[in-house]
């Protein structure tokens, strides 16, 4: 990591822990420190030191239309004219939502959060509501949020209790949560009882280099 990288890196883990907002972000593994970006066009973006890369991970898959997509940004723009944020419902919601149930049919209601993170849990909380069940189904690699229940590595095999991987997080926590192997139908199969009330599966796990 060159000088200058450093002491950028270094300024900001002196004010937001490890220096990223989101595990996520950190890319560990992968980088020496995480990617910090300037700007983005297009399928490029552009990190604080000049360097720009073909950015095939979109926001997490936000950005499907790229960055600054004149398209987009007119129209956000002439919404912010009218008031960034409310803490109310919005008229616009419904037209959002309903474009939404329109485009999928498998989808009947819709609920818009803030983050991946929410969504699954959301997700899950319905299930287990529904269900009347407590045991959720995961697979290793995939990348679901950081909430407690989801942040889990599956110890040498189905019979084993779930254990957690991230510091902050007790094992009571992710005592219901059950971790196979990736493209394992056969584990999958064992382990769908009457107690399992959901699995949640990335069908394109970001994680695993695709």
């Amino acid at each position: 990591m060159s000088a200058v990288k450093e002491r950028f890196y270094e300024k900001l883990k002196e004010v937001i822990p490890g220096g990223v907002n989101s595990p996520v972000r950190a890319f560990r593994g992968l980088l020496d420190e995480p990617l910090i970006a300037e700007k983005g066009a297009g399928a490029l973006i552009t990190d604080v030191y000049g360097n720009s890369f073909i950015d095939y991970c979109g926001s997490w898959g936000a950005l499907i239309h790229g960055h600054a997509c004149p398209e987009i940004l007119e129209p956000v723009h002439r919404r912010l004219d009218l008031g960034s944020t409310f803490g109310a419902t919005t008229a616009v919601e419904e037209r959002l939502a309903r474009k939404v149930v329109e485009m999928v049919d498998s989808i009947e209601l819709v609920r818009f959060v803030s983050s991946g993170t929410e969504a699954t849990m959301s997700a899950l909380r319905l299930a287990r509501g529904y269900t009347g069940r407590s045991k959720i189904i995961k697979f290793e690699g995939c990348y679901h949020g950081h909430s407690d229940m989801l942040l889990v590595k599956a110890g040498s095999g189905v019979a084993e209790l779930p254990e957690s991987s991230s510091a902050g997080v007790p094992n009571s926590a992710v005592a219901d949560t059950i971790s196979l192997p990736f493209n394992d139908c056969a584990a999958l199969e064992k382990a769908l009882t009457d107690e399992v009330a959901a699995v949640i599966l990335e069908p394109v796990a970001g994680n695993m280099g695709v």
